[in-house]
């Protein structure tokens, strides 16, 4: 199977399972992934539009991580979303996240911690 279909397998279950481990595995994905790979990745099939949003952030961060790849045209067309969305609900780390966060993300209104995809 191509990274290219393997993200689209991804992309389908992300809404109908459970969406940290899809998200895990996708990024697990994305990180092995070519430039090339990234590039040509087509929009994914996800209404929700955290997770739309999500999954538009981690390839965007992806691209950035191969040195400067181009985000495939679609992340464009994913609207950030209006409210932010923190990735713990404690307000002593909305600081800390507010700080850390991908530029990807934090452009589309989500902070995480930018360790994401690191694996102990």
């Amino acid at each position: 199977m191509t990274i290219a279909e393997d993200f689209q397998r991804l992309a389908g279950q992300v809404g109908k399972h459970q969406p940290s481990y899809i998200l895990a595995e996708m990024n697990d994905l994305l990180s092995n992934a070519s430039a090339a790979d990234i590039e040509s990745l087509s929009a994914p099939p996800i209404a929700d539009p955290y997770l739309a949003n999500y999954v538009a952030a981690m390839v965007e961060q992806a691209a950035h991580r191969q040195g400067g790849a181009r985000p495939p045209l679609w992340t464009s067309g994913v609207a950030p979303l209006a409210q932010p969305v923190f990735a713990a609900p404690w307000m002593s780390l909305r600081t800390h996240l507010l700080l850390e966060s991908p530029v990807a993300f934090r452009r589309r209104n989500i902070f995480i911690d930018s360790t994401i995809g690191h694996r102990v």
